[in-house]
């Protein structure tokens, strides 16, 4: 496995809708595997494939089961219910972060590394970040729905009232 550079904005490559997985290769595993060590090597709570120069609609978002990251291959939302805003980050976007609305249950049809197709039903948080991570391989950025960007303090602000999150 091998930490991958992270493409940040403006890379177009960030702006374009992903290609969809046709097969699943040596190549798409080493990718998955891949994206794993980079996204803990960042810290960074999920990752998708254009974000490390690749335009494939895989991703990959980190869980708190011993399972470790939940991999996606053509992640696609099949529910969406309420609404939550909250605090996003993105690794491409160093720096930068702000509050974004988005659905606060959602429902994911997606492929894993075994190529079985799987449904996972997913709350607050967890919604959040695999809405992201589908937002990237759509050629979406967080930026484009942020409704206010934070200042550093007020971001350490927040940081301090969900540290035990």
């Amino acid at each position: 496995m091998m930490i991958l550079p992270i493409v940040t904005y403006p890379d177009e490559i960030l702006t374009k809708r992903a290609a969809a997985v046709t097969e699943i290769t040596n190549a798409v595993i080493q990718l998955l595997d891949d994206m794993q060590e980079t996204m803990q090597a960042y810290d960074g709570v999920g990752l998708a494939a254009p974000q490390v120069g690749q335009s494939l609609r895989v991703a990959i978002v980190e869980t708190d089961d011993e399972s470790g990251p939940l991999e996606l291959i053509n992640p696609k939302l099949i529910m969406q219910e309420g609404e939550a805003v909250d605090v996003e980050g993105c690794l491409s976007f160093p720096d930068v972060f702000g509050t974004v609305k988005r659905a606060a249950k959602i429902a994911v049809r997606y492929v894993d590394r075994e190529g079985y197709e799987n449904e996972l039903v997913a709350h607050d948080y967890a919604a959040r970040i695999i809405q992201h991570e589908i937002e990237h391989l759509d050629g979406g950025l967080f930026t484009d729905r942020m409704i206010r960007r934070l200042t550093p303090e007020e971001l350490e602000e927040y940081m301090e009232e969900h540290d035990d999150d």
